[in-house]
């Protein structure tokens, strides 16, 4: 740990410390520095041999060794960009992930109506709810979580977005939109494994189990959900659902058994399979 100011420069050298713990260390350093500095993360580029001030460093330097013990950066800086909304987020919910902008993506291109009925399923932080809304102001969109805490942080962020269109509820899965009707439902629901070893690893560590565990392989909520949704989506409706990159084929199984048509499997931008989608007619 550094006794005086550093400049950003010799800050920034410093990712290499956190190799073993993280796979992004350098914009770890970099999103932790440009906090403590009050800029942009270009502004490190600009002026790297700008030393930093005593309270700068200071500051850098609690933060930094929180993230030396594993801790997330979205919850040091209680913040995390998800398409390219910025978002409060806290150990109540998982942490917005890239993988899922690709669920956002796959929903955006089907063919809905201009004011189509849309639930988000398990909101969270709302993420996904608001990614959609950013994008489609005529949507009448719901986002449910069973969490208090977690409803408590979408509504948070829905009214820091001023997105008007959204409605925000606790609700366990379907349990309180009584006979509620939509277009679109879509979730990431928990999908992981209850044994699975990388539970034990980075930033899951710090994220609320039952936001990422889930039965039967961790194939149960995903189950669930699609049995479920055919109550509540109008005829020709879509169901999208987040999952591993391993359970595609289970899910495609899961969704044709339960009546869905048009079925198909969407990989992430690293190749794998991440959204399965299905119609109900």
């Amino acid at each position: 740990m550094s006794e005086s100011p550093l400049t950003i420069q010799q800050n920034l050298a410093r990712a290499s410390e956190l190799d073993q713990i993280s796979d992004s260390a350098r914009l770890d350093v970099e999103l932790l520095l440009a906090e403590c500095v009050e800029r942009e993360r270009t502004y490190l580029y600009t002026w790297p041999e700008k030393e930093l001030t005593p309270e700068q460093q200071a500051r850098f330097e609690s933060l930094f060794s929180r993230r030396l013990t594993g801790e997330p950066v979205a919850h040091i800086l209680g913040q995390r960009e998800f398409w390219s909304l910025p978002l409060q987020v806290n150990p109540s919910t998982l942490i917005p992930r890239p993988d899922t902008e690709r669920l956002v993506e796959v929903v955006l291109d089907l063919d809905l109506p201009n004011d189509a009925r849309v639930v988000d399923l398990g909101t969270g932080t709302g993420a996904i709810a608001l990614a959609l809304a950013s994008e489609k102001p005529g949507w009448n969109i719901t986002g449910v979580d069973q969490s208090v805490d977690a409803v408590k942080l979408a509504e948070a962020n829905r009214q820091a977005l001023g997105f008007n269109h959204i409605t925000i509820k606790q609700s366990d899965w379907f349990g309180e939109l009584a006979s509620e009707q939509f277009n679109l439902i879509v979730s990431n629901p928990p999908y992981i494994d209850q044994q699975d070893p990388h539970l034990a690893e980075g930033d899951v560590r710090f994220e609320p189990l039952s936001a990422l565990v889930a039965d039967a392989n961790g194939l149960a909520d995903i189950q669930h959900i699609a049995e479920q949704a055919k109550q509540h989506l109008l005829p020709g409706g879509w169901l999208a659902l987040e999952h591993g990159f391993e359970q595609g084929e289970d899910v495609r199984e899961i969704f044709s058994a339960c009546g869905y048509v048009d079925v198909v499997t969407e990989q992430d931008y690293g190749g794998n399979d991440r959204v399965t989608l299905g119609r109900y007619s």
